[in-house]
């Protein structure tokens, strides 16, 4: 196959970039430059396939007339994607649907559009891209991103793109990871790309300054859930590809983790007192090996408690 190529890209530092960072893509880049990032392809069948790399997980469908990707990661990281992709299909690439804002996930956008891929977000998506975030969790402002790194398409409910034979179509989650998140489903192959709505067999990371929610986050996993089946492949935001049992047992825990916390913030307990109460302890073995800590988590999900039960 023909890979896709870009011009010379001057790479930014590693402090750069870490700067520029607001999800878990930092933790990958603290331990590797992007210099020595090789990306690796996994098959998911019908003509779809992840591609794992640094930062967000980025998604294909390599169809014979056109490429689709979910999410981009990095700018220094383009000609590389691009040069997996051809290794798929020699069809040029047209389209890039984006999750979610985050840099570790839209990074690659702006070398998407010099080859003329069509840039797709949910309207909140868009938005936010358009003007600086600040991210309390991190404490630092992404600067907007540039005209050519923001969203030419923006649906707000749903919007679908047919591509040799296969019906791809991104639905908006409202306050959930952000208040713009999409998820992204591939009909035929019976595969559902989550963003950072799901981090596999990890905490999460819950953007509350870009209006992202816990309830938000466990109304997407139930939506997906009512439109899976044992067979569906679920591609993560972070992590491994996952089954629909994984992806419930990702919403047992969230549901248990507001619970416990709620609980505890109904009984007049402050920050310190719940984080010291473990409130997560039943799920840590399972869910606490990844960059997010159960302490960390669980203060997320208490500002969340707070804000969402004052006057």
């Amino acid at each position: 196959m023909t890979a896709h190529r870009l011009a010379p890209y001057s790479t930014l530092s590693r402090f750069a970039l870490l700067a520029l960072l607001t999800s878990a893509g930092a933790a990958t880049l603290r331990a590797q430059t992007l210099d020595t990032v090789r990306i690796r392809t996994t098959d998911l069948g019908g003509s779809v396939y992840l591609l794992h790399g640094a930062g967000g997980n980025v998604g294909v469908f390599a169809g014979s007339s056109a490429v689709l990707l979910v999410d981009d990661q990095f700018a220094p990281l383009a000609d590389r994607i691009l040069a997996a992709v051809g290794e798929l299909t020699d069809a040029p690439v047209r389209y890039v649907i984006n999750t979610h804002w985050h840099p570790d996930h839209v990074g690659g956008n702006a070398p998407m559009t010099r080859i003329g891929a069509t840039l797709i977000s949910q309207a909140g998506t868009a938005r936010r891209m358009a003007t600086p975030q600040y991210t309390e969790f991190f404490g630092r402002t992404t600067p907007a991103a540039t005209n050519d790194a923001r969203p030419a398409v923006t649906f707000v409910d749903s919007i679908s793109i047919r591509l040799d034979g296969e019906t791809i179509t991104a639905f908006h989650v409202d306050s959930a990871h952000t208040d713009g998140d999409a998820v992204v489903r591939f009909a035929r192959a019976n595969v559902v790309q989550m963003g950072d709505l799901y981090f596999s067999a990890q905490y999460p990371f819950i953007d509350l300054s870009s209006g992202g929610t816990v309830e938000g986050m466990i109304r997407a996993a139930d939506m997906v859930l009512a439109l899976s089946d044992p067979a569906t492949r679920i591609i993560p935001g972070h992590g491994p590809v996952a089954t629909r049992a994984q992806l419930a047992a990702y919403r047992a825990m969230l549901a248990g983790v507001q619970d416990s916390v709620a609980r505890l913030v109904a009984g007049g307990a402050n920050l310190d007192t719940v984080v010291a109460a473990r409130p997560a302890k039943a799920f840590d073995a399972a869910w606490g090996n990844g960059w997010m800590k159960s302490d960390q988590f669980i203060r997320i999900v208490y500002q969340d408690q707070v804000r969402q039960t004052s006057p």
